[in-house]
């Protein structure tokens, strides 16, 4: 799997803390693998609808792998829960056209449908995905809208932005004041604005946490009142300059539906395009690197939970949408290639013997272990070194 990567909007630090979770508990990932395991059964659900909606027997839909804990039968489709709560899966009858079929529901079987109604049947799982991803995507732009983008850079502006706050800031200020001028200069830039706080130096050599020997004065409107705040800077070696201890929220634009659809819609190409240049330059060891599997997709989504809410949402989106593009890739076992030989049959106008296609789904199943083998070995160095980031 791709993992894409995650742009969380931390406010920019001008003296602020860096806005990444800590350390991460184990309740931030059993509901990032609750809700992976959630968009695996979305897709497998796909396949399970559009199957019943099309005539075809379904035989088993079944919650989580293994042998069935709990099940039911409700006319000709047993339903359960299995031990193992890594998915899901559909079996329909006659997937494989070698197994042995009652002769009256024969006609129902996978291999004896037209080739539009197993390629719909094939395609509703990626769709569903695809579908998670526009709508979660959509909803988060309508929502919350996007940070204005100028150069090539997010727009910051002169409010204290929530969560920013340290000492000695956090003793005068609020999130949500408005910096109307530092040591009496107005209308500065968010960057003067750092610059003239830095300009306060400590004596002699600066070390980490000494106090600078001249306080700032920081004017800020609040709810409509302007307020004047004298404070000390603190030096701060990660930085190499002195700090108060705030940061600046980004101006953001808010879209209508339609403009959050087509939002929506460009931020799910650009991941696309990702997701399939990396699968594509597999042997390329700069690309090769940044392929993830699902432990990486887990640990990432983990960290999108200790952000928040959006941020697990918007992570899950992108990683519904990562599942139905590398579904699509055309090789058994994926989807695309089922769609693949199906379509192939249409062209040539008669059934593809199974033989051949197992043949060529060696090459498909080798490189889906390739690429599963290539994401751990990745997800394991990434986790035991510097650790994955949402960046």
């Amino acid at each position: 799997m791709e993992v894409p990567h995650y742009e969380p909007r931390p406010q920019p630090e001008f003296g602020g803390t860096e806005g990444r979770p800590g350390t991460l508990g184990l309740m931030t990932y059993l509901i990032a693998i609750a809700g992976i395991v959630a968009l695996v059964i979305v897709h497998e659900l796909g396949h399970f609808i559009v199957a019943k909606a099309v005539g075809m027997r379904v035989e088993r839909f079944s919650l989580f792998f293994g042998p069935m804990l709990v099940k039911f039968r409700h006319g000709e489709t047993e339903y359960g829960i299995g031990p193992i709560p890594l998915g899901g899966y559909v079996k329909i009858t006659g997937m494989n056209p070698n197994e042995d079929i009652p002769e009256e529901v024969v006609d129902r079987a996978y291999y004896r449908q037209p080739v539009w109604k197993r390629v719909v049947v094939i395609l509703a799982g990626p769709a569903m995905n695809l579908l998670v991803a526009f709508i979660i995507l959509t909803g988060l732009v309508l929502s919350q809208g996007l940070p204005v983008i100028s150069h090539g850079q997010e727009v910051a502006t002169r409010t204290v932005a929530p969560g920013s706050l340290i000492a000695p800031a956090s003793n005068y200020l609020r999130a949500g004041d408005q910096i109307v001028a530092v040591d009496g200069k107005r209308g500065l830039t968010v960057n003067a604005i750092a610059k003239a706080i830095s300009s306060h130096h400590c004596s002699g050599t600066p070390a980490t946490g000494c106090r600078a020997t001249t306080p700032v004065t920081i004017t800020v409107r609040r709810t409509g009142r302007i307020h004047t705040y004298s404070m000390y800077p603190v030096y701060d070696a990660s930085m190499k300059k002195t700090r108060i201890g705030i940061g600046f929220a980004y101006a953001v634009r808010y879209y209508g539906v339609l403009g959050a659809a087509g939002q929506g819609l460009s931020n799910m190409w650009l991941v696309t395009h990702e997701t399939v240049s990396r699968v594509v330059k597999i042997f390329e060891p700069k690309d090769r690197k940044q392929l993830h599997g699902i432990v990486g997709a887990t640990d990432i989504a983990s960290q999108a939970v200790a952000l928040g809410p959006a941020a697990t949402l918007d992570i899950l989106a992108l990683i519904s949408l990562s599942l139905a593009v590398i579904n699509l890739f055309p090789f058994l076992p994926l989807d695309g290639g089922h769609v693949f030989w199906a379509l192939a049959e249409k062209v040539r106008g008669r059934p593809i013997p199974f033989s051949v296609m197992e043949r060529a789904g060696v090459v498909g199943f080798v490189l889906v272990l390739l690429i599963g083998f290539i994401g751990l070995s990745n997800d394991i160095s990434s986790i035991t070194g510097s650790g994955l980031t949402l960046r």
